[in-house]
């Protein structure tokens, strides 16, 4: 390779000193077609790279031809005609005139007019991967064979910095994908050690409300927590309205938090296929307020063990209530033996001793009045002692199931009052088969604590109860033309909470409906599912077997 001007092999290895210092793909692509128009005087430059088949051009970079006449030209070339001769023979082309060759495609319209080519393969490792197309010589009617070495010797060191180009991008693009996964882990790690051994539900949300909003920077961040149905902003973290768990809500609103963000990420609580809720950043304070594409993927990282320890806390408290109800349920019953047992027949004693001293035919005597004064208020006591021992535990639902001792207990309630009209209707593809025990003992605390705050709460003259098995669920219903009351209202009473906390452990629903001066209807449903029996036996089969 020979060239006649010693001004353009030093312009020549300037250019390409100037494409050899840069290592970003895509500033380096606009350094060869700039030295290449550059070196050779050229009007118009083109670099255009092949894809990965080599056989068409993936990428076209011009340069001197405006915008709008761009846009006028059309779609961007890919390899046919004279472009395509280079990449069917990567051999450098000189033309006094591009439209005389025998494989000329054409101009498209608009497209300005172009007599002189130079066209030059761009190799790495000896493979092409593009080539250098200039047109139009300043001044001259072809460009010179000294212009062809030039874009010649251009062109080797364009493709070696082209591909070192590549190769640190692509070098790059993995230590950033290896920066993400790293902070991921990070955020998996600061959460497991931030809510480790913690299984209170609301300090592990508010743990996960902190550490996700400093992750991403972000203003704010609120969790919406799934409960009942719905979804309730159960931990806040920066600037947040005070008392967020008062939002209730179906579906993501910042604007219903009383927040005007410009920009949001919301991410799932999703832990075995199970939602549990929703992560809500707002606002990036740093380099916001839009969060990038690296923020969401590190709040889905956080997100996945943020789940896992919402989750675990969750399973940890409905495991505390389930205890919490069944060592109640426990210490009731151990009441109701001890005061039968002995403080009942204890007081049946005394009741006995001091009958004996009024035996018919006795000589009066003053204190016989007393006696007798005594013996009543006894005869008071025990029937109350008794009502206690069968409010406590009732023996009737363990040995007879939940019917009688709903029965039961309707017939008690009358008796102190309020009128019930208890209706119950259970599956008869049920037959004699039991409830599972913890399905009885909420059938039975629910109806209890209903018809207890009706008549001492409420003031109710009359209750209906309906008791309704369908399709595998108990549905529970009490009415009572009480006083009512506001069910949002807080409470210090237990009644509500505990019915509540019954049905949330066997996944069912509770609804109370109330309003002040209009009664109260409570609907529970508890899944209830009906025993699996074996099929019976062919009647053949039975035939065969009587006569073996």
């Amino acid at each position: 390779m020979r060239f006649r001007e010693g001004s353009l092999v030093q312009s020549t290895l300037d250019a390409a000193c100037g494409v050899m210092a840069d290592l970003d793909t895509e500033s380096v692509l606009q350094h060869v077609v700039t030295a290449a128009r550059e070196v050779t005087g050229a009007r118009y430059a083109a670099l255009g790279l092949l894809d990965e088949s080599g056989t068409r051009l993936e990428r076209f970079i011009t340069l001197g031809i405006d915008e709008p006449t761009r846009r006028e030209i059309g779609p961007l070339p890919t390899g046919h005609g004279v472009l395509g001769v280079l990449i069917e023979h990567p051999v450098p082309l000189r033309l006094a005139a591009v439209g005389a060759h025998p494989k000329s495609y054409g101009f498209p319209l608009g497209h300005p007019p172009m007599a002189s080519f130079l066209g030059v393969p761009v190799l790495a490792a000896g493979r092409p991967i593009g080539n250098l197309y200039l047109t139009e010589k300043a001044g001259e009617r072809e460009f010179t064979a000294d212009d062809e070495n030039a874009v010649t010797l251009l062109a080797q060191f364009a493709g070696t910095a082209i591909d070192h180009a590549r190769r640190f991008t692509t070098l790059e693009l993995h230590r950033e994908e290896l920066q993400r996964t790293v902070e991921a882990l990070e955020a998996t790690v600061q959460i497991a050690r931030a809510v480790g051994g913690q299984t209170d539900l609301d300090a592990v949300l508010s743990l996960v409300a902190k550490r996700a909003r400093a992750l991403v920077s972000a203003r704010a961040l609120a969790i919406e927590h799934e409960h009942d149905g719905a979804l309730i902003v159960t931990a806040a973290a920066g600037d947040i309205p005070p008392e967020p768990n008062r939002a209730r809500f179906e579906r993501h609103g910042l604007g219903r938090l009383g927040l005007h963000a410009k920009a949001g990420i919301v991410v799932p609580l999703v832990f075995r296929s199970e939602a549990y809720g929703a992560l809500l950043a707002i606002d990036r304070l740093e380099d916001g307020p839009r969060f990038t594409d690296h923020d969401q993927r590190l709040l889905e990282a956080f997100a996945v063990s943020a789940a896992v320890a919402v989750a675990t806390a969750e399973s940890a408290a409905t495991e505390r209530r389930s205890q919490r109800l069944a060592a109640a349920e426990q210490e009731r019953g151990r009441w109701a033996r001890e005061l039968h047992d002995e403080t009942l027949q204890g007081l049946a004693a005394v009741r006995l001793g001091l009958a004996v001293a009024l035996r018919p035919g006795s000589v009066a005597h003053p204190i016989d009045e007393a006696v007798r004064e005594a013996v009543g208020q006894l005869d008071e006591q025990i029937a109350g002692l008794r009502s206690l021992i069968t409010d406590l535990r009732p023996a009737s639902l363990d040995e007879l199931g939940p019917g009688p001792a709903m029965e039961a207990l309707a017939a008690r309630v009358r008796s102190a009052g309020l009128d019930v009209d208890l209706t119950i209707d259970l599956d008869e593809q049920r037959g004699a088969d039991r409830h599972d025990p913890e399905v009885e003992t909420a059938m039975y605390r629910i109806i209890q604590e209903a018809l207890t705050n009706a008549r001492k709460h409420a003031h109710a003259t009359r209750a209906i109860v309906q008791v309704q098995e369908r399709d595998g669920a108990v549905r529970l219903t009490v009415r009572d033309d009480g006083d009512g009351f506001d069910p949002a209202a807080r409470t210090a009473g237990f009644g509500l909470l505990g019915m509540r906390e019954r049905t949330e452990l066997l996944n069912g629903t509770l609804d109370v409906r109330s309003v002040a001066g209009h009664g109260t209807t409570v609907i529970a449903r508890l899944p209830a599912p009906l025993p699996v029996r074996e099929p019976a036996p062919p009647a053949s089969a039975s035939v065969e077997e009587a006569s073996g």
